[in-house]
């Protein structure tokens, strides 16, 4: 839908502004009445003189009929009140104008100090593909108002879906410039691929420094979290469009593998770390409670159906994967590396994955996943042929069958949604890397980070040789931004957007380049 179409909301600019849209209803302090707040759930009822609502509010993973509402009272909020052991009510509210002169749905729900005083309430029975509004209410306080979107009903045509995709938020190396300009977007979705926060200090240089040292406990991952959550253009982010999440490493530990450290820490001191950190996720997100973790263990792996146009396999890259062969990082081949019981996927996921992709009816077949999937051949300094092993090149048979199972199901139109690597690329898939003349099976679009890395540069060293190196990747830009993809029945644009700075204020937003995919055509071109 698009300015000027009926039914059609400029969000933050209707009013004036962006704040202008953060004050709809009273704002982000707003006092309502408690005669206004839905009935009781069981918990207790609060008054709060600080807001409880400083974390603010998100929805994500739509389905046609509903959408997952999501919000996480604030520390310093229950602190003062002295509700820190008890459940309080949380009162929500759905409507279709961003005033709730009409609303829709309504009720209460419980945040619990067993998951963080954390709320995530199922909407149901909304209408499939529309616009609404909603807000969270408690201790006479409101929460900031949040747009959210049903999705088309499964088998509707559609004539057009926009979202964006965003990964690796590093506090300390950066602003979150572009998630501000995301946070402007006119979308229906954001995809996160990963990274969301990041468990310790990286590099020595720091634009802002993050609370704690590295995150061990639950305590620490939920202090870790609030430090980025009260972030505002990550809150302004989450309020234009639900979310889509999954994660990568740095949600428990960097490269780690299915209770496997990269450091040596002992495998069992190592699941009660990913316990923590797996349920400190499930607190922090707009997640249904399908995804609720037990211990170290969180299903997080989904479909998502947007009409007969668009079905999105999310997938989990990280829980589920052998151990990276021949001693992790950028590594010449060993035995393990193409050892036919090397998996990045897992059995389940995998056997999940692949009928579902031979069954889809979809125009168009996302994989939203977390780290490169093409080839990226490098050369050590004794001349030896390298792969990135945290990466698909680590597990190369895997990679051979799903390209193997893409071409032989003939499944409509594969693209492959990347994060992780903290730049821009665009790579064709070829069903057999090693013959580059070979069939090419589907699209690889790779975003860049939001703020990872500092300001980053249009074009690296690591860049190049990966361009002179690998004749299948189209296009490399280093900066920091997001990816923005416009589908229709017949082509997926893809608009690359930059910032030029994270490190500090006042980055604009820009469109780097933009590649097409054609529908019946894998591969992309530069627009």
């Amino acid at each position: 839908m698009r300015s000027g179409e009926p039914g059609w909301y400029d969000l933050f600019h209707r009013r004036g502004t962006r704040r202008d849209f953060l004050r709809v209803g009273g704002g982000a302090a707003a006092l309502v009445a408690l005669g206004a707040l839905p009935g009781c759930g069981g918990g207790r009822r609060v008054r709060f003189t600080v807001d409880p609502f400083e974390l603010g509010v998100a929805s994500g993973d739509p389905s046609a009929d509903g959408v997952v509402l999501w919000t996480r009272l604030g520390r310093r909020a229950l602190e003062d009140s002295g509700a820190t052991p008890l459940p309080v009510d949380v009162g929500w509210e759905v409507a279709a104008d961003d005033t709730f002169r009409r609303t829709l749905r309504a009720g209460t729900a419980q945040a619990r100090p067993e998951l963080g005083h954390s709320v995530h309430v199922e909407v149901e029975g909304l209408e499939p593909g529309r616009e609404y509004f909603y807000r969270m209410l408690t201790g006479g306080v409101a929460s900031p108002v949040g747009r959210t979107k049903t999705a088309p009903a499964r088998g509707a045509a559609v004539d057009a879906f926009r979202f964006a995709v965003a990964s690796c938020q590093n506090y300390e190396h950066g602003l979150f410039t572009a998630l501000r300009h995301l946070s402007e977007e006119d979308i229906d979705l954001v995809v996160h691929l990963g990274d969301y926060i990041y468990e310790r200090t990286f590099g020595e240089s720091r634009v802002r420094r993050h609370e704690g040292e590295e995150a061990l406990t639950l305590d620490d991952y939920r202090r870790r979290y609030t430090t980025y959550k009260l972030d505002a253009d990550l809150q302004a982010a989450h309020l234009v469009a639900p979310w889509v999440v999954t994660w990568d490493d740095h949600e428990v530990a960097n490269n780690y593998a299915d209770g496997v450290p990269e450091d040596g820490q002992p495998s069992e001191t190592f699941l009660l770390r990913q316990a923590a950190a797996y349920q400190a996720y499930y607190e922090f997100m707009p997640l249904r409670r399908s995804a609720m973790p037990a211990g170290p263990d969180m299903p997080l792996y989904r479909r998502l159906a947007i009409g007969r146009l668009l079905e999105m396999s999310v997938l989990d890259t990280r829980q589920y994967r052998s151990d990276q062969p021949c001693g992790d990082r950028a590594q010449p081949t060993c035995a393990a590396h193409v050892a036919p019981e090397q998996s990045i996927l897992g059995a389940d996921q995998r056997a999940w994955l692949f009928s579902g992709l031979a069954a889809s009816e979809a125009r168009w077949n996302v994989l939203a996943q977390q780290v490169m999937m093409a080839r990226m051949r490098g050369v050590n300094a004794r001349g030896e042929e390298t792969w990135s092993m945290d990466m698909w090149d680590g597990y190369p048979l895997e990679r051979r069958a799903l390209l193997d199972m893409l071409a032989e199901q003939e499944v409509p139109n594969p693209v492959v949604l990347t994060g992780d690597i903290h730049s821009n690329w665009v790579t064709d898939l070829h069903r057999d890397f090693d013959d580059l003349s070979s069939e090419v099976v589907a699209t690889e679009l790779v975003g860049t980070s939001i703020s990872s890395g500092g300001d980053g540069g249009d074009m690296t060293a690591g860049g190049a040789r990966v361009l002179a190196n690998d004749p299948h990747v189209r296009f490399y830009n280093g900066q920091r931004g997001y990816m923005r993809a416009t589908v229709t029945p017949e082509l997926w644009t893809n608009e690359l957007r930059v910032v030029p700075t994270v490190t500090e204020p006042g980055g604009q937003v820009r469109t780097r380049a933009t590649f097409v995919v054609e529908n019946g055509r894998a591969g992309a071109r530069e627009a």
